[in-house]
This record gives C-alpha cells, sequence and structure tokens, in this order.
C-alpha cells in the first residue's frame, strides 16, 4: 500500500498486551511490502492517526509494476532500502541511547529533518502516549523531556509542534 494523504502508525504488540509504534508513515510511505515475500502472518498494524488516503496495489499489479517500471522498481527499492537503514539505526539507538536521545532522534525524524527548509520543521500531531510507545519509555518520560526541550528553545509547542534544527545537538552531544 502507498500513503497519498494522512498519516498511518505502524505498531506491534507483545503477547503482555504492551504496544510499541515502529513507525509512523506519511504521505510518499510504502507499507504491507511482507504480502511480496509471502508473509503468511500479519506482524504489525497499520492504524490511521488522521483522516487518510492509501492506495492500494494487489500483490500482482505491485510485481508487475516493479518488473516493467523500471522508474516505480528504483523508487520502492530506494525507500525500503532506507527504511531498512532506519530500522538498524533505530535498533542501535534503542540499544544504546538514553531515552531523552531517543525522543530527540524521534521528534528529528518525525519532523523529517533535512527535508524541510528552514531553522524549524512542523511535525504532524502525535500524543506523548504515542512518542513514549515509539522511545520505548513511559509517557510521564517523555513529558518531563519536552517540557525541558521546551524550557531550552528546541522545539516550540501549543497546540502545534514545532521542532527548532537545535534539537540536533541533544542527539550528537555525548
Amino acid at each position: 500500500m502507498f500513503v497519498q494523504k494522512g498519516s498511518i502508525k505502524i505498531s506491534v504488540l507483545s503477547r503482555t498486551g504492551k504496544e510499541a509504534v515502529v513507525a509512523m508513515l506519511g504521505p510518499g510511505d510504502f507499507f504491507g511490502e511482507g504480502a511480496l515475500t509471502g508473509q503468511p502472518i500479519r506482524i504489525a498494524t497499520a492504524t490511521a492517526t488522521i483522516p487518510t488516503t492509501v492506495l492500494v496495489i494487489e500483490k500482482g499489479a505491485m510485481r508487475q509494476l516493479l518488473r516493467d517500471e523500471p522508474t516505480f522498481s528504483e523508487r520502492f527499492i530506494s525507500y525500503m532500502l532506507e527504511r531498512n537503514l532506519r530500522v538498524e539505526a533505530d535498533l542501535v539507538d534503542h540499544l544504546f541511547n538514553s531515552s531523552e536521545k531517543r525522543l530527540a532522534r524521534t521528534l528529528l525524524l518525525l519532523a523529517r529533518y533535512g527535508d524541510q527548509e528552514g531553522p524549524e520543521q512542523r511535525m504532524p500531531k502525535i500524543s506523548q502516549e504515542t512518542l513514549a510507545e515509539m522511545v520505548g519509555t513511559t509517557r510521564s518520560r517523555v513529558n518531563f523531556f519536552m517540557n525541558k526541550f521546551r524550557d531550552l528553545g528546541f522545539i516550540e509547542y501549543n497546540g502545534d509542534l514545532k521542532i527548532n534544527t537545535s534539537l540536533l545537538s541533544v542527539v550528537l552531544h555525548d
């Protein structure tokens, strides 16, 4: 599937009922590629977080596009490789960095740092609970760090969250 408009949360649920958000997708993002590999069991759940439009591409049509349309094939493969690299970086981040650094990195990624111009990037609406599920910490820790980031001028929020590029200093600082 291909997100045309809106936002999709990709999450997994543990046997004990704990949810982990593994990705937030927006326009231009693909998901459901497991069907192409014959994945028999869906391991993640895709949930629209705002009104969203997705393009469903049937398995046979997708295989034909990948085979017959080099431009589309190149875009899809590039997207999947980039996402794989991000998943690896997420794992390393989770294993070695504090929850404060993980939150800062997550906010920068959600704001698509580097894809937008200017000193601040707007971010889609996201709850502190969802951020906690992405970072692997509690909502209260996310709230603590969000207030700290706001006090330091790294972020601004009054219903609309703006990420200042200065937040990158939290990620790069040892």
